[in-house]
């Protein structure tokens, strides 16, 4: 049976579902676990999801499927990669790196796998019209629930640039 933490997150985040705060907790935990620092400031009066949501670079994570599926991401993460959240989530999440990068892709997944985080990646990445963007030191890491189960891996990154 499949963790409920892990299932792709059907409507996009808003007021009425918390803006998917209890998945946006899981990935901020998780980072702060394995790289003992928080990922996000968080204000006082704001809801969590909200901001997590909001926030001023990209957050996105796949599941454990063996063909990862895209499960969250943030208003960043979706216009970058130029896709609404109904065909972002689900997506197949090699197809964010063209087919010539896949193979680099993968290798640094299954580090992160091995290490629990990776916190300078680097690579091309591909929107949904084929604009190419080159993302810098991206942070990668596993996502676990409370009980320590595996539930995926999430990746953030503030800083990108146009590739040719």
């Amino acid at each position: 049976m499949q963790n409920p933490q892990t299932m792709p997150l059907q409507e996009p985040p808003c007021p009425a579902n918390h803006y998917h705060e209890a998945h946006a907790g899981l990935l901020l935990a998780s980072y702060q676990r394995l790289l003992n620092k928080p990922l996000l400031t968080l204000s006082a009066g704001q809801p969590l999801g909200r901001q997590v949501f909001e926030a001023n670079f990209a957050l996105l994570s796949h599941d454990t499927a063996a063909d990862p599926l895209f499960n969250y991401g943030n208003r960043f993460a979706l216009d970058l990669f130029e896709l609404p959240w109904a065909e972002f989530v689900g997506m197949p999440s090699r197809y964010s790196a063209e087919p010539v990068n896949r193979q680099e892709r993968e290798s640094l997944l299954a580090q992160v796998t091995q290490k629990g985080f990776i916190d300078n990646y680097a690579g091309v990445r591909i929107a949904a019209s084929g604009r190419r963007f080159l993302i810098r030191q991206a942070v990668v890491w596993n996502v676990y629930d409370e009980q320590r189960h595996y539930c995926g891996q999430a990746a953030c990154f503030r800083d990108w640039q146009p590739a040719n």
